[in-house]
């Protein structure tokens, strides 16, 4: 009897531990940057509705908003098939200004750029790549606060459409 209640208590253990392992590791990915510092969510929503639901969160907290690019739209005019793709441009200019006084080459990450797409298997995705990422790219080490608070703002925005 005593065996069983060892093996037992070993079983919930294995079970606990691998369970918490488990939520761990879905926590982490939920906005984890990969090895090339892109960060993807899932949309909930079709491309054009999750691109018009961010536009809306952008313009309510007086984001400038610089530009919509339809990717699908340009390779269709060039003959090319391409499924939905749609590029938005956006971002604060005193804060991106930050970041160009920190090192002017990180100007080829700012403003924020979005990307909106749609996969073959029709699911929706919004990347962007990931601010601790660009900061290390650009060699930009007295800046967290800035890249935390840009963080935080696309966080904020893109979860207007990530899906549950």
């Amino acid at each position: 009897m005593l065996n069983f209640l060892k093996q037992c208590l070993a079983a919930f253990c294995i079970g606990a531990i691998l369970l918490l392992l488990t939520t761990v590791a879905e926590a982490q990915s939920l906005n984890a940057a990969g090895d090339d510092g892109l960060v993807r969510v899932r949309s909930a929503y079709p491309v054009d509705e999750t691109v018009a639901r961010m536009r809306q969160d952008i313009a309510a907290k007086g984001i400038t908003f610089f530009q919509e690019v339809d990717q699908a739209k340009l390779a269709a005019g060039a003959g090319i098939a391409l499924p939905p793709s749609t590029l938005i441009v956006f971002g604060n200019p005193p804060l991106g200004a930050q970041f160009l006084t920190a090192n002017p080459y990180s100007g080829l990450d700012w403003p924020v750029r979005v990307l909106v797409l749609q996969e073959a298997d029709g699911s929706v995705w919004v990347a962007w790549t990931d601010f601790a990422w660009i900061a290390r790219r650009h060699h930009i080490g007295d800046r967290q606060q800035q890249f935390a608070m840009a963080t935080s703002v696309v966080e904020s925005i893109t979860s207007t459409v990530r899906a549950k």
